[in-house]
């Protein structure tokens, strides 16, 4: 199940990165699924996809054959949307029905099973809003950053419980000595878990903005350590959300800040005796928060590719999921 949604998650970002996002512009759970077949529906899906803004402002000169290629990438992403909806309900209705799901399990799954259901919807409700007319905007049709946010976060959520849920279940438990170091290491791990969440999430508004186009330097900012136009909008809040500078420089202090949490909680695990699975799970946290910095840097020195943007925000997952299995290798030590 982690497997399938952290799957969706890829596609999605990928689908982001190739704007084909707003390529299908109705949603039927059960109609959709069937692509256009004959040549005279394929000219009817693209005249629906031109009534709308993306077309009008941006796609005004594209062919058929060019939107066969964005159509194609959305229609994947949301048949692998329904896939992850089956490989949850099936077998946990099968498991249901066997007698096997113990009594606090059966609430996990339906809670599981629920958040699948509402991230399609919320996955509609993103797409609707990067649809709508806008008369007064120039800017380039797309989905609210927002919306984004909360559909790339509901699934970082589902994901996340779903391999904590399975990890807990799979990996047989250390039976660890209650210290104090001990303790203190696993509130490390909670608050670093913490922060790589945030900054996965933060990665959403970065896409949301295209904000990996405005300053394509690092360390520096341009010419700056801190841009002119990091505080331009007014009120001062909505830069956090809306102003695509202030939004990379978030994103960067708090990648930064995620790489030096894992550092520093890496150099104090080497003074407490851990189990070897656990030490292996420290190690692995490192080595991909250092793999996972050098593709966001790489990503913005060479203009957002797409394979390497891609890569890139697997890679949050992937780290995402080692911070998740080093919590589980010490959920055994007292809180």
């Amino acid at each position: 199940c982690s497997g399938a949604v952290a799957g969706a998650v890829v596609l999605g970002g990928v689908t982001r990165l190739t704007e084909s996002g707003l390529s299908m512009v109705d949603w039927h759970l059960v109609k959709e699924m069937k692509p256009p077949q004959t040549q005279q529906e394929w000219e009817a899906e693209f005249q629906k996809y031109q009534q709308f803004p993306e077309f009008k402002i941006l796609n005004h000169d594209m062919t058929l054959a060019e939107f066969k290629f964005i159509w194609y990438m959305e229609y994947s992403h949301r048949m692998w949307g329904r896939v992850v909806g089956l490989v949850y309900i099936l077998p946990a209705a099968y498991f249901w029905h066997r007698g096997w799901l113990s009594r606090p399990l059966k609430g996990r799954v339906l809670a599981l099973c629920g958040l699948v259901c509402f991230q399609g919807l919320l996955g509609w409700y993103m797409v609707k809003s990067g649809l709508e007319e806008k008369p007064d905007s120039y800017d380039i049709p797309r989905v609210s950053q927002y919306r984004l946010a909360a559909h790339l976060g509901s699934a970082l959520v589902l994901y996340s419980a779903s391999l904590w849920t399975g990890l807990t279940l799979l990996l047989p438990q250390h039976k660890l000595p209650e210290t104090h170091q001990l303790l203190r290491l696993k509130q490390y791990v909670h608050g670093t878990t913490a922060l790589i969440f945030l900054t996965a999430l933060s990665g959403a508004f970065v896409a949301g903005l295209d904000a990996g186009l405005v300053y394509n330097s690092f360390p520096k900012m341009g010419e700056r350590w801190i841009p002119d136009d990091l505080l331009a909008f007014s009120p001062v809040l909505r830069n956090i959300f809306e102003n695509p500078t202030t939004v990379q420089f978030d994103h960067r202090i708090l990648g930064i800040a995620s790489v030096t949490a894992v550092t520093a909680l890496y150099l104090f695990s080497r003074k407490i005796p851990l189990p070897r699975r656990t030490r292996m799970a420290v190690t692995s946290l490192l080595a991909v928060a250092c793999i996972q910095v050098g593709l966001g840097i790489s990503t913005l020195l060479l203009y957002v590719p797409t394979p390497l943007a891609a890569t890139h925000q697997s890679g949050s997952l992937a780290l995402l999921s080692m911070a998740l299995w080093l919590m589980s290798e010490l959920r055994r030590v007292p809180k």
